[in-house]
Order: C-alpha cells, then sequence, then structure tokens
C-alpha cells in the first residue's frame, strides 16, 4: 500500500465515520439551474446569484453548487501544482488565491426512503437527516415550452413562500432543485410568486459513465487525496453516494458546532487538528487565503425559507 499526503482545505487528518450506509445510486443525469435569491428586501437589484446542478439517479439526487465545483477544481490544481516538490515531512505556505462565496452544503433526496440528507462541511464531513419534505401540489393544464421541453404548470405554497413550477413528464425524476420534490416529472424551473426566489432551467444532459482518473503521486511516491474539496469528486463519480467519512448528527448539535468555530476559531481547528497524520508521512501546510471583496456579511433580512403566519 502505497503512503499518501490526505490534505484538507484546513486541516490535515484522517476521519470518523457514523453513518449507517445509504445504497449509492447510479448517475444517469443532470440538470444545471440559475438560482436568484433576493436575500436583502432593501436591496432587490442586487439578489445573491449561483450555477446550481442537480445530479440525478433513479432513486437519489443530490443538489450542489456548480461554482463550488469549479472552484474546487481550480484550488485542487493550485494545491498539486504548489505540492510538486514537497519533501516528506516538509514545510511551506499553501496560496489558494480568493475565495468566492458558494453554497456549502449539499442536498440529498432519496424517493424511495423519504428521506432529505444534508451534507454540511466544517473540518469534518456531518449529515443532518430529516424526512424529505411531503409538498402538497396543485396541477393545472397549463402548459408551456422550456428549452425544448414540454413542462406543465403545478403550484404550493412550501417553506412560507407560494411557489410556481414547471415539471416535465418525459424526464421521469420525482425531484427537482433544492428541496422540490412530488411531482410526476423533472422540476425545470420554479420560482416564488414574488420572483424573490428563482431556479431558472440552464440545460439537461444524460450522463456517461467515465474511468475513474489515477490518484496523483508527489516525487517521493505518496499519493495525494484530498478532504473539503468534495466538488472535485462529486461530477467524476458514477453513482450518487453519500461520503464514507461523514458523522452523522442534529441540525441543534451542528449548530452547536458553529458557535464553537465561531467563538474560538483557533481552538476549535487545533481540536480537530490533534493527532492527524497520515502513515506517519503527513507534512505541515499553512493555507493562505482570501475571501473575494468585501469581508463584510451580507445583510439577510429575506432567508429562502419563510416562518408560516398563523
Amino acid at each position: 500500500m502505497k503512503p499518501f499526503l490526505f490534505i484538507s482545505i484546513i486541516t490535515l487528518g484522517l476521519y470518523s465515520s457514523g453513518l449507517k450506509a445509504q445504497a449509492p445510486d447510479t448517475l444517469r443525469a443532470k440538470a444545471t439551474y440559475s438560482f436568484s435569491h433576493v436575500q436583502d428586501t432593501n436591496k432587490r437589484d442586487q439578489p445573491y446569484t449561483e450555477q446550481m446542478v442537480l445530479l440525478l439517479g433513479r432513486n437519489a439526487s443530490v443538489y450542489v453548487s456548480m461554482d463550488k465545483i469549479v472552484q474546487d477544481e481550480q484550488r485542487k490544481k493550485m494545491i498539486e501544482e504548489q505540492t510538486k516538490n514537497m519533501a516528506p515531512g516538509g514545510n511551506f505556505n499553501l496560496n489558494l488565491g480568493s475565495i468566492k462565496k458558494t453554497t456549502r452544503q449539499e442536498l440529498f433526496q432519496y424517493a424511495a426512503e423519504k428521506k432529505l440528507i444534508t451534507k454540511q462541511n466544517l473540518v469534518n464531513n456531518y449529515l443532518i437527516e430529516e424526512a424529505l419534505p411531503q409538498i402538497s401540489w396543485k396541477i393545472s393544464n397549463e402548459t408551456t415550452v422550456i428549452s425544448g421541453l414540454n413542462c406543465q404548470k403545478a403550484t404550493t405554497h412550501f417553506k412560507g413562500r407560494d411557489y410556481i413550477a414547471w415539471f416535465c413528464q418525459d424526464l421521469p425524476f420525482q425531484t427537482g432543485p433544492w428541496k422540490l420534490n412530488g411531482l410526476p416529472g423533472l422540476i425545470v424551473e420554479a420560482y416564488d410568486t414574488k420572483k424573490e426566489v428563482v431556479f431558472k432551467f440552464d440545460g439537461f444532459e444524460e450522463v456517461k459513465n467515465k474511468a475513474p482518473e489515477p490518484e496523483k503521486e508527489l516525487p517521493d511516491g505518496r499519493v495525494m487525496r484530498f478532504s473539503g474539496l468534495s466538488g472535485t469528486e462529486i461530477l467524476k463519480s458514477q453513482t450518487i453516494s453519500l461520503p464514507k467519512d461523514a458523522i452523522k448528527t442534529s441540525q441543534k448539535d451542528y449548530d452547536r458546532l458553529q458557535e464553537a468555530m465561531k467563538k474560538d476559531p483557533a481552538g476549535f481547528l487545533n481540536s480537530a487538528m490533534a493527532g492527524s497524520s497520515a502513515n506517519g508521512k503527513s507534512g505541515s501546510i499553512k493555507i493562505v487565503s482570501r475571501p473575494e471583496g468585501s469581508t463584510i456579511k451580507p445583510a439577510m433580512n429575506n432567508p429562502i425559507e419563510l416562518p408560516e403566519n398563523k
């Protein structure tokens, strides 16, 4: 077995496992969307935008940020380039350049099991399981054509908003972007009636299986493996599957973990790094990165999920 250098964009180490295995589902197709969200109602002309992708299997789907995938791939290449000549046990600074804000969570839907599993990453991978939302749709006779697809209209009230969705029965996937699901065909496009949350259809394509890429080797023979850059693997995988290194948790406990990170970032990371190694061959890497644009957190007075009026 080859020794390897295990690189996380936050830390070095091996992770624990803690979730009952969910059967992988063969990847069959993908749909892409332009996501737009008016997060601050005082700045309606400045919505948050992001490119998203929905990976589709017969039973499972996963909704992730395409922008994050592209960014992770770029950062992986930077890491590979900067670690080419790293000596065993060597130390150096790893410059990852600017970091664009992206959606970090990944949403896995399992139709048969009626499960929604949210994958989060905070040094480790965490999985938060809940029931798949049962959405009460009203299907109308109204139809339209979107990018050559024959679509039918459906409406619902979900998570505090009134939504209009267009689904295509010719694409037999009972899922859609974000947490939307439950229509007799892929949800091609959806938006709330105020157009504050919009999932605009960008395209659909079937996926052909590809041979896996060989692992990258360093000059000393070690194999380079990554954690925290899930986007580098998700489009290359032939299946939709949960990470084997993940830890099952609840939303409440994950929120506590986030608070601990905010209160003492250095202490939190040092604790997570304690005892981390990779077959005795790990090096010390200092991550140097900077956020893109302003570091001020944007105002959020209009979350995607609104409280229900009583």
